[in-house]
Order: structure tokens, then C-alpha cells, then sequence
């Protein structure tokens, strides 16, 4: 049998489009292996959001290469969307693609390997206009399921190359969205997460459509009992939509809203659409609606021209909204961004210095958030378990990590759980 490993970098949207290409191969006689393995093909699944993304990804298309000398290495994603002749250029590579045409790499893939040639399908990104399904039919687990909705972002956010890799922003056809949330259900998945480049923009190609809609309409397929959104812009949330989704049932009390700064100037530097002023709006409109939501974020420090008030600012915000989670990303110059030009490049150990410190601040918050919650019941839907250790552990609606006292029949069900403790990074319950 032909075999195949991939190796992916990057978010969740990456991942999805990774587990509907393992599909792909397998339907044509593949067998899926380890990326450390001896394998007939290696595809590397790209991302670009910084000089390192892309040096990770160079690196594992050298090791594959020696893994086995005449295997075919297709490179696909982000990189490559960017620089494809860069790409081109890396010894041993056969097949490059981009963001677009996954659909075609078990035909590229094998194409190489007869002609021995290089195959290069990437094309012109600005002016894609379709969203490209790649739909997985077949269901590995049987918790958590992703749905890609949306591709392309049309922010051109001052340190991001993702516009310039994703295009313009394309949405799935809302019936098209319905149809895998049914399949999924089907399978026995309690929950949805909704997933794409920027899902804030969804159905603004479309007519008549919006993110609302879909939620109502995965709202109404039945067996699914969870949805809940990937990261979302501050810019979508307003008075109309809360009061539209805090009726959907199934919908979760959680919202990953992307802040990147608390300061108003590095906000404009980076050409953020909002004042901090407006964003912690929102997170009033959210509260107001839904009391118990956790609201988590990305910020980047030391962004061009970052001054001591300017991460003190975003300290004194962070505490000010309570954050129930942070992640913090140190900022990396992207070559193609505006960003990369700015004058005032801050010093790597001052970057350093204000990670640690804010990853610190968000613990603390992280801790209040989940203290809160001791002594009252949660709903839970368990993810996995520690046979050994007779442990079940899952996810509140507000995405919170719970752990219990459980044997392997609680994995996919929904429990209502007494907190009674927390650890470092979760909750303790009972049944």
C-alpha cells in the first residue's frame, strides 16, 4: 500500500484542510503514517505568519526529503501561496500549491512521480473569487468538530501577511454548511466550532446572509447540542447581534476577541479598526447578555515603536476587561507587511521581559476566572480520559478544562459536574 504523512503548521483552519487531504489520499488507496516515518509521499501544510513559520517549514521539507530520497514532497498553504518561486527553489520539492486547488494534490502528487517534474499550480490569490470546498466525509473522533465557513481577509492589518496568502474574503455557501453539520451529528459530534480566516466576514460575498444565519441553522440540526465560534473580530459584535444570539440555545459563552494592543497609538500603528474604548464596548455588550462568558485574546508584544507607557497601557487594559485567557505572541517582523519597514524595532530582550510579564497577568486573571465557578455545576462535554488514572476530562461551555473522576464512558457525553476545586489550568468536579 502507498503511504503518506503530513506534516501542518499553523491554525485550525490549516488542520481542517489537512484532515480533508488525508481523506483524499486514503480514497485513492493511501495509508495515512507518521510524518517521522519511511513514506512514499510528504505533504507539508504551510503557514507564513512569520519569517519562523516559514523557516519550520523549510526545515521539515529537508528531513523528509532524507526520511526517503525518492519520496515526492508537495508543499501546500500559506509559504507557498506567498513564495511559490521560493518555494520552488528548496531542493527535493515536486508539487507546490497554494491556498487554493487542494482538491487536485492526489493527481499532482502522482503526476510528479511518473513525469518527474516539478508541478506548480499556484495562482494569482487577489483576485479569487470562490471559496474552495474541501469537505471531510469521513469522522475521526467523535467530541469537537471543525467547520471551515469562510476563507480571506480583507483587513490588511499592518503586521499580517494572511490577505496576501488568503485573498479576499469567500464564503461557503450556507446550504453547504448545513449539510456537513448534519453529517457530523450523524456521527454522534455534540459540538460545532466555526472556523475560517476571518468568520466576522462571512456571507458579505453572499446576498442576504450572514453569520447569524449560520448559527441559527446549525442551531436547528438535531443532535448537535454545541456551537461555538473561533476567533472573531471586535468590529461584529454590537447590540442587534447579541440580542440575536443570546436566543440561540446551543450557541456557547465564549468569544475569542482579538485585541492585539491595548493602546490606542499601537492600535492605529498597526491599523487595528477600533479604539480601546470601543472593544472594552463590547465586552460590556457581552457581559450584558451573557454574564458567565469567558472572553480570551491575542496580543502582541512589542510591536514597532512599543514604549514602556505604550505595554503599560495594555497591562492596566488586560486587568481592567479579565481576561479568562491570553495568548501572548512576541512580535516577529513579516517580510511583505508594512510592519517589517517601521522604524523603532524593539529589542528582543525587552520583548522577552513584556511576555513574560503579561503571561503572568493573564494567569492571575485565568485563575479568578475559573474560581469563580467553585461550588457551582457546569456542564461538560468530556473530550478524553486517563484510563490509568481513572480520569475524564473536557470542556465547559465557557471553555474552561474540567477534570472528573470517570471511567471512558463519559468521552462524547455531556455531564452536568460540581466544581469543587481548581488547579493551575482547570477545574476540579464530581459527578
Amino acid at each position: 500500500m502507498k503511504t503518506v504523512a503530513f506534516h501542518t503548521l499553523g491554525c485550525k483552519v490549516n488542520q481542517y484542510e489537512t484532515e480533508a487531504m488525508e481523506e483524499l489520499f486514503e480514497k485513492n488507496g493511501y495509508k495515512i503514517i507518521r510524518e517521522d516515518s519511511f513514506a512514499d509521499v510528504y505533504v507539508i501544510n504551510t503557514c507564513t505568519v512569520t519569517n519562523l513559520s516559514d523557516r519550520k517549514s523549510r526545515q521539515f521539507i529537508r528531513k523528509a526529503k532524507k526520511l526517503n530520497k525518492d519520496s515526492i514532497i508537495a508543499v501546500v498553504g500559506c509559504y507557498s501561496q506567498v513564495s511559490p518561486e521560493e518555494v520552488a527553489g528548496i531542493e527535493g520539492v515536486d508539487v507546490i500549491i497554494g491556498t487554493t486547488d487542494r482538491n487536485e494534490i492526489v493527481e499532482l502528487c502522482e503526476r510528479a512521480k511518473e513525469e518527474s517534474e516539478k508541478i506548480n499550480i499556484v495562482r494569482d490569490i487577489r483576485t479569487y473569487k470562490k471559496f474552495d470546498k474541501i469537505n471531510i466525509n469521513e469522522i475521526k473522533s467523535k467530541t469537537r468538530a471543525y467547520i471551515k465557513i469562510q476563507d480571506g481577509c480583507n483587513q490588511f492589518c499592518s503586521y499580517c501577511i494572511i490577505p496576501y496568502a488568503r485573498g479576499p474574503i469567500r464564503s461557503r455557501e450556507y446550504e453547504d454548511v448545513i449539510k456537513e453539520t448534519e453529517k457530523l451529528a450523524k456521527a454522534g459530534f455534540k459540538e460545532i466550532v466555526l472556523t475560517g480566516i476571518h468568520i466576522a466576514s462571512y456571507g458579505k460575498d453572499l446576498k442576504d446572509i450572514g453569520l447569524v444565519d449560520v448559527i441559527k441553522g446549525i442551531n436547528r440540526v438535531e443532535g448537535i447540542e454545541r456551537i461555538r465560534l473561533s476567533s472573531v473580530e471586535p468590529t461584529l459584535i454590537d447590540e442587534d447581534f447579541m440580542k440575536e444570539i443570546v436566543k440561540i440555545d446551543k450557541l456557547c459563552d465564549h468569544f475569542h476577541l482579538s485585541l492585539q494592543s491595548g493602546s490606542d497609538t499601537v492600535l492605529k500603528r498597526m491599523n487595528r479598526k477600533y479604539t480601546k474604548d470601543i472593544y472594552k464596548n463590547k465586552t460590556e455588550l457581552i457581559r450584558k447578555y451573557m454574564p458567565n462568558a469567558a472572553l480570551t485574546t491575542d496580543i502582541i508584544v512589542g510591536f514597532p515603536g512599543e514604549t514602556d507607557d505604550e505595554f503599560e497601557e495594555t497591562c492596566d487594559f488586560v486587568r481592567d476587561i479579565g481576561f479568562s485567557r491570553i495568548h501572548v505572541f512576541k512580535y516577529s517582523p513579516r517580510k511583505g507587511t508594512p510592519a517589517e519597514k517601521y522604524e523603532n524595532q524593539v529589542d528582543g530582550n525587552i520583548k522577552n521581559g513584556r511576555s513574560e510579564l503579561l503571561i503572568k497577568i493573564a494567569e492571575e486573571m485565568s485563575n479568578e476566572f475559573k474560581n469563580k465557578f467553585i461550588g457551582l455545576s457546569l456542564e461538560v462535554l468530556f473530550e478524553e480520559n486517563d484510563n490509568e488514572e481513572q480520569i475524564c476530562e473536557g470542556y465547559t461551555t465557557n471553555y474552561i478544562r474540567t477534570k472528573v473522576e470517570a471511567d471512558d464512558s463519559f468521552v462524547g457525553q455531556i455531564k452536568s459536574v460540581k466544581i469543587i476545586d481548581s488547579a493551575d489550568d482547570y477545574l476540579i468536579g464530581k459527578i
